[in-house]
């Protein structure tokens, strides 16, 4: 799945736009390495993600297609957090 279906699947953004501009920006990385939005994201896969004065550490547990927003959380596992 792309990261930028996955962020806004996983509701840590709201709109996919706004998921596309944060990686074209470089202000995501997957396993380490920078991503553009089309970057394919799996299970298992760590992504950090930057939100202005926020940096978000997250693992990816499943990418399901489509999801509930009860379910959203169940997507991914809060690593670290940094201010």
């Amino acid at each position: 799945m792309r990261v930028d279906k996955f962020l806004k699947n996983a509701r840590l953004i709201k709109r996919r736009t706004v998921a596309k501009q944060a990686a074209d920006g470089g202000r995501i990385d997957v396993n380490g390495r920078t991503a553009k939005a089309g970057t394919e994201v799996a299970a298992g896969d760590t992504m950090k993600i930057a939100f202005g004065n926020k940096t978000l550490e997250i693992e990816i547990l499943a990418v399901p297609e489509t999801v509930r927003k009860e379910q959203a959380q169940e997507m991914y596992r809060v690593i670290g957090e940094e201010e």
